[in-house]
């Protein structure tokens, strides 16, 4: 079993790219706000919510990407210790939405005390509904995970193998691939969690 979303480019990266923002603090901490744009702008791509995105989405720029995230920051602003619980994001996103006149979209949280089986299901379910998955991971033991530590990310495919489930996830600009029970498991006490959008009509 295999699902792909049809993510999207800009200027040739994966989705959009904190690295290019200007301004230092989101620079530094603003993941958080790029995952939400990214979301914001695969939904008005895919979702015929084009109110979510406050330029041109049939034009995606560099320059209008940064904009956008500057709007993000207020909702999701960077703060000493990061957005680092899901409800944090749950409630920036939640103010954001219906600033531009979203009124279904519903999010939910899953955290990463789960079972890794329990993360597994959660995104199949949401992307087998057509929905990218924000994913937050705080620590981790392993060193190969250093650029995804304090961190949210995209996750927006998934694949089942003979050695588990693997994701496939956007951040900086790039696509990487991971088994999920082997990033899921961190070694540490305290996690982070899953976002799970859908559409109430």
């Amino acid at each position: 079993m295999k699902k792909l979303l049809d993510y999207f480019s800009i200027d040739g990266a994966v989705g959009g790219n904190q690295e290019w923002f200007k301004n230092v603090v989101m620079y530094i901490g603003g993941c958080a706000a790029a995952t939400a744009c990214d979301c914001c702008i695969y939904l008005a791509l895919h979702k015929n919510m084009k109110h979510l995105y406050p330029f041109d989405i049939d034009h995606l720029t560099r320059e209008d990407y940064v904009r956008f995230s500057m709007r993000m920051k207020p909702y999701l602003k960077p703060r000493v210790n990061g957005v680092n619980r899901t409800y944090l994001f749950k409630d920036g996103f939640e103010k954001y939405l219906p600033d531009v006149g979203e009124k279904h979209i519903i999010i939910e949280e899953m955290q990463g005390t789960e079972e890794a089986g329990a993360a597994e299901d959660f995104i199949k379910k949401h992307i087998d509904s057509g929905f990218p998955v924000p994913y937050l991971m705080l620590r981790h033991k392993k060193e190969c995970y250093k650029d995804f530590v304090w961190h949210w990310f995209l996750c927006y495919g998934y694949e089942e193998r003979e050695d588990g489930m693997w994701i496939t996830v956007a951040t900086y600009g790039e696509k990487s691939t991971f088994r999920l029970s082997d990033l899921w498991n961190t070694g540490y006490e305290e996690k982070g969690g899953l976002i799970g959008l859908k559409i109430d009509r």
